[in-house]
């Protein structure tokens, strides 16, 4: 699965925890999850079990904990892809 497919599949997973939608559309590595798309810190513990289910992987504590901005969130997915 490429970067690009990754980055596709996540805006489904991060749209029911955002309010700012047009930023959504648009996007990119350095989209930050908290300042940019407005999602809460408690939500981001669902986006991570939401993409645990859509990918079929476990994420540790330790790679949630990177998952600051779409392009870490991405790195991480891939990377857990590639275990598997």
């Amino acid at each position: 699965m490429t970067r690009e497919e990754i980055l596709d599949e996540l805006k489904s997973v991060f749209a029911p925890y955002t309010t700012n939608k047009e930023m959504l559309a648009n996007i990119n590595d350095q989209t930050d999850l908290i300042t940019d798309l407005k999602i809460n810190s408690a939500n981001l513990v669902d986006i991570i079990i939401d993409a645990e289910a859509k990918y079929n992987i476990e994420i540790d504590y330790d790679s949630a904990d990177k998952m600051i901005n779409v392009g870490s969130c991405v790195d991480v997915i891939a990377e857990k892809l590639k275990q598997k």
